[in-house]
């Protein structure tokens, strides 16, 4: 795994985010590895966690615009051997392992979630998996219309791990978030707006201007206020959310260390359709 006591940002190749702070108020968080379409792995939740923790006592920042270099937002995880990072000398371990792995990702994602300063995502492309898990934790969604959407990891034999699912039933309902979850189906930006999974869709060339936009708009309102208005927001809305999570964190530690993510993983590296046997 990775040395979850590290608060340094590495630069280079190493970096998955960027954090740059405009005089406007405005906090650009950028996913910065546009060559792997923004793939997520550890390091990037490592990272992710130091600069929610930056920015949550930073008084410069009064918003959060979170954006992503190229032509995907987040294609989803770096796809590899399942349990990469996490080994153990025997599969009851390991379990507890990734179980503990996960629990700590929560963590580092309620950070971010759990900011003061409200969160507007700009979407464009790819914005898959975990992918579309992050874009879930802001406060408000923009997207590109040639952004598509989709939970595809019960095709790979593992649970949704960072609790997309349970954001897409908080939002849309939770017929929705079982079709989307259970089918792993792609779906276009027209129709996550419809399902309320977006707040506002707009053409590619203009993502940039109307993200940063709204996030202009919140940034030149009171501090204070929109600091309560979120607070008391995310009281109603994440009403019992906590509870389901560690739940999200043992599911997703047993499917990740079972024979079928072994055998998801193989066959999408190869190419092939999988053969699941329950084991």
């Amino acid at each position: 795994m990775i040395d979850t006591t590290d608060t340094r940002l590495p630069g280079g190749d190493e970096r998955r985010l960027r954090l740059d702070v405009e005089e406007s108020g405005i906090g650009v968080l950028t996913l910065c590895r546009p060559a792997k379409l923004n793939a997520w792995s550890w390091e990037s939740t490592r990272q992710l966690g130091v600069l929610a923790d930056r920015i949550r006592f930073d008084d410069r920042i009064r918003v959060i615009l979170l954006r992503a270099e190229g032509r995907a937002f987040c294609a989803g995880i770096d796809v590899g051997a399942p349990g990469s990072g996490i080994e153990a000398d025997s599969d009851s371990a390991r379990t507890q392992g990734y179980y503990e792995g996960i629990r700590w990702a929560h963590e580092r994602f309620a950070a971010f979630a759990g900011l003061p300063q409200p969160v507007v995502a700009a979407v464009r492309g790819y914005c898959l998996g975990f992918g579309f898990e992050l874009a879930l934790m802001a406060d408000v969604r923009v997207a590109a219309d040639d952004a598509v959407f989709a939970l595809p990891e019960t095709g790979l034999g593992v649970a949704v791990d960072a609790g997309g699912d349970l954001r897409i039933a908080r939002e849309a309902g939770a017929g929705w978030a079982k079709f989307l979850a259970l089918t792993g189906r792609r779906i276009d930006a027209d129709t996550a707006h419809r399902l309320h999974l977006l707040q506002q869709v707009v053409p590619g060339a203009e993502l940039e201007r109307a993200a940063h936009g709204v996030a202009a708009e919140i940034a030149a309102n009171a501090p204070l206020a929109v600091r309560s208005v979120k607070r008391d927001i995310d009281a109603y809305a994440d009403h019992g959310l906590g509870a389901a999570l560690d739940r999200v964190a043992m599911s997703a530690a047993l499917t990740l260390t079972s024979d079928d993510a072994t055998e998801g993983f193989a066959a999408k590296g190869d190419r092939r359709p999988p053969t699941f046997r329950g084991a």
